[in-house]
C-alpha cells in the first residue's frame, strides 16, 4: 500500500506510520481476556451499571479544527462538503479461530479505509476522520490488548480516530467479588481522553497519539456536521444513557442534560441549513440482530431530550449488533424520516440476524429499510451543505457497496 506523506496535526499529533508494514498475523499478546468472564468480580456484578466518568469540562466538546491542520481542514472549510468513516465493533479477539483470521477481519476493514484516506492531494471528499461508534477491544478493554485490537490495525491511517465506548470497553473483571481489577473504562480513558495529546504507552512503536477527548460522552463540532456521542454502559443488554426516571439509581442523568444542552446549541444551524447533527451512541435504539436486540429506554430518553430541545438528529449511528443494517424512523410529529444506522460490523464476529427479517419489517416504530448485511465493512459519510444532502455509504470489506442512504436535510426526508 502506497501512502502519502505523513501528517501532523495540530499540537505536533501524530496519527499514522511513516511507511507501510505487513499486517499481523498473530497477536503480540495472547488475548485470553474472555476467561475473566468466570471471574467473581464479573459473575457477581455482570448484570450492573459502571459509573459515568465525570468530563473535564463542562459541556465537553472539542473542535476538528482543535486536531488537525490547514492541508487537511482548508478544502473542507473553503467548501460545502466533509467526509468521515464510522463503524463500529473493530476489535480482533480470539473469538473468532483461528487467530489469523480474526485479525484479517479487521485488518480488511483497517486497509480499506486507510486506502480511502491516502489520497493525494486531500479533498472534501477525503475522509477527515474516523468516528469510532464502541467496541474497541475485547472482551474486556484491557490496556494490554489495544496494541494488537487498535493501534496495529490502524497504525497506516493517517486522520484523527476519536470513539464512543461500547460495553466491552468499559466492562470489568477482577479476583475479588468486591473489588474490579481495574476501575471501568481505565484503559479507553487513557488512549481517548487523555489531559493532552501525546505518546500513548499502549501503542508500542506505533507512532498514534492519544486523543483527548473531553469524555467518554462529548461533542465533535466539524465544518458543517456536529456529532454528539453518547455513553451506553457495560450490559450486552439495554443500552442505558440515564436513571430512566429512576429506573437505574446508581448512575445520573447528566447525559440527559448535556444530549438536550447539545441539541439546543445546535439548532439554529440545523435550521438554517449550515450543519447535520448526528447522535452515536454504541447500542442500537432498534436491531434485528439474534443477539443484540433494540434498547426501547435508550431510544426514549434521545426522542425526550430531542422534543425538549425542538429538534431532531438528522441521523442516529450505532454499533453493537455485529453486521450492517439500516431503519428508517417517523418522528412522532410526522414532520422527519430519520435514518437509523447500525454499523456494528468493523472486524469482530458478524453475527447473523433473527430468523428471516427482511426489508419492511417493521420493530414497534423503526422499518427495516436496508440489510440486514452479515458482511464486514465501515460507513463514509458525506455532508454537502450546499446541496442539503448527507450521504451515507456501507462499503464492504473486500469491495462493494451494501447500502447507499441519502438524506434531504431540507426536506427532513430519506430518498
Amino acid at each position: 500500500m502506497s501512502l502519502t506523506p505523513r501528517i501532523t496535526g495540530s499540537g505536533g499529533r501524530l496519527f499514522a506510520d511513516p511507511a507501510p508494514s505487513p499486517d499481523e498475523t498473530s497477536f503480540q499478546v495472547d488475548n485470553t481476556s474472555d476467561a475473566y468472564y468466570s471471574s467473581p468480580y464479573y459473575e457477581k456484578h455482570q448484570n450492573d451499571l459502571q459509573p459515568f466518568p465525570v468530563p473535564r469540562v463542562a459541556p465537553p466538546r472539542m473542535d476538528l479544527s482543535d486536531v488537525l491542520g490547514s492541508a487537511i481542514l482548508d478544502p473542507i472549510t473553503s467548501g460545502s462538503r466533509i467526509t468521515f468513516h464510522a463503524v463500529g465493533d473493530t476489535g480482533a479477539a480470539r473469538h473468532t479461530d483461528p487467530v489469523s483470521l480474526a485479525l484479517s477481519d479487521e485488518a480488511g476493514v483497517a486497509d480499506a479505509m486507510t486506502a480511502d484516506v491516502s489520497q493525494t492531494p486531500a479533498t472534501a471528499d477525503t475522509p477527515a476522520f474516523f468516528f469510532h461508534l464502541g467496541d474497541v477491544v475485547y472482551e474486556f478493554g484491557e490496556d494490554q490488548y489495544y496494541y494488537d485490537q487498535f493501534y496495529e490495525p490502524f497504525r497506516l491511517y493517517d486522520r484523527p480516530i476519536f470513539a464512543i465506548p461500547g460495553n466491552h470497553d468499559g466492562v470489568v473483571y477482577g479476583e475479588s467479588a468486591t473489588t474490579p481489577a481495574v476501575p471501568t473504562l481505565t484503559a479507553f480513558l487513557r488512549n481517548f481522553c487523555a489531559t493532552t495529546p501525546g505518546h500513548a504507552a499502549d501503542a508500542g512503536a506505533v507512532v498514534r497519539s492519544t486523543m483527548d477527548q473531553p469524555g467518554v460522552y462529548f461533542t465533535l463540532d466539524a465544518p458543517h456536521v456536529s456529532i454528539i456521542g453518547l455513553y451506553s454502559n457495560v450490559l450486552e443488554g439495554p443500552g442505558v444513557i440515564s436513571t430512566q426516571g429512576g429506573k437505574y439509581p446508581t448512575i445520573n442523568d447528566d447525559q440527559l442534560t448535556f444530549l438536550t444542552g447539545e441539541l439546543t446549541r445546535l439548532k439554529p444551524e440545523s435550521e438554517a441549513g449550515t450543519r447535520a447533527v448526528l447522535v452515536a451512541v454504541h447500542h442500537p435504539p432498534a436491531s434485528a440482530d439474534a443477539a443484540h436486540g433494540g434498547t426501547t429506554g435508550l431510544a426514549d430518553d434521545i426522542d425526550s431530550c430531542a422534543q425538549n430541545a425542538g429538534i431532531w438528529p438528522d441521523v442516529v449511528l450505532s454499533g453493537h449488533a455485529h453486521l450492517y443494517q439500516r431503519f428508517t424512523r417517523v418522528t412522532p410529529d410526522k414532520t422527519r424520516q430519520i435514518p437509523y444506522i447500525v454499523a456494528g460490523a468493523g472486524g469482530y464476529n458478524a453475527t447473523k440476524p433473527q430468523g428471516e427479517v427482511g426489508v419492511g419489517t417493521t420493530l414497534g416504530d423503526y422499518t427495516l429499510a436496508a440489510g440486514p448485511i452479515v458482511h464486514f465493512g465501515y460507513l463514509t459519510i458525506t455532508v454537502d451543505v450546499s446541496a442539503h444532502t448527507l450521504t451515507a455509504v456501507y462499503h464492504l470489506s473486500g469491495g462493494g457497496i451494501g447500502d447507499t442512504v441519502t438524506v434531504d436535510l431540507a426536506a427532513h426526508a430519506v430518498s
